[in-house]
């Protein structure tokens, strides 16, 4: 949801989300939901993977990167889905929706109690009454940007164009903000490198929860991953699936 990561707004790494980052868990749990929803919203909707992949008679799509919406706008299918170029802090569409997703662990993006607190208010500002939200965000107890580090990290990704090419990520943790700083690099066939910084925030569950709260959202389930299993303090994944509250 960044404007500036080039990981997103960059074409040449955009070139590499569908190959990281293709329909997973994720996707399909939130497929399920949309079975029984008339209307969709994606917040973060990055390629368009999720939106062209379920039946919803409305599909809006949002995403901030014109890079990410160039590729979902001429994916197949893209032409039935809505296309919104915008930031999902500030966005007011002036609709409501049966449905609000945020997968990919988009929620992180938002770097501060203030930013987390404007997305959560247009997740409920979205929905329509009965309608659902579900999102997702690591659970920093597990200290997953441990894993994050060249020695755990590399491995080869196929591109459409390059062929198989070596990735890598690095990572540092502030313990003080939540936030945790990585990079990505690719390196192709011909030694030529591509790399990205990016930023996005651990935020534990008890703080998501207040906020949450604050915005007028009502959890019903706790996730701790997405093949439904109730969340504890090990679980990898903070995923709570509410309504208007």
């Amino acid at each position: 949801m960044a404007h500036d990561d080039p990981l997103y707004t960059d074409a040449s790494l955009v070139a590499f989300y569908d190959t990281e980052n293709d329909w997973g868990e994720d996707r399909g749990y939130c497929a399920d939901l949309a079975r029984t929803a008339g209307s969709v919203l994606d917040l973060g909707c990055g390629t368009g993977v999720f939106l062209v992949g379920i039946d919803a008679p409305v599909r809006v799509g949002v995403d901030p990167a014109a890079a990410m919406l160039d590729v979902a706008r001429t994916r197949s299918g893209g032409d039935g889905v809505e296309w919104i170029e915008a930031d999902a802090r500030q966005l007011d569409l002036g609709r409501r929706f049966d449905l609000v997703v945020m997968t990919g662990h988009a929620f992180q993006v938002f770097l501060t109690d203030e930013d987390q607190r404007a997305a959560l208010a247009t997740i409920a500002r979205h929905l329509a009454p009965g309608g659902r939200f579900i999102f997702d965000s690591r659970n920093p107890a597990c200290r997953e940007w441990e894993e994050w580090q060249p020695q755990n990290s590399r491995r080869h990704v196929d591109h459409p164009l390059h062929g198989q090419v070596e990735a890598w990520n690095t990572a540092t943790h502030d313990a003080t903000t939540g936030i945790v700083t990585y990079e990505t690099f690719y390196r192709l066939a011909d030694g030529a490198e591509l790399s990205a910084a990016s930023r996005i925030r651990f935020t534990p569950r008890d703080a998501l929860a207040q906020r949450m709260t604050d915005a007028g959202l009502s959890v019903e389930r706790w996730l701790g991953d997405w093949t439904g299993s109730p969340f504890d303090e090990a679980a990898p994944e903070i995923i709570p699936l509410g309504r208007l509250g």
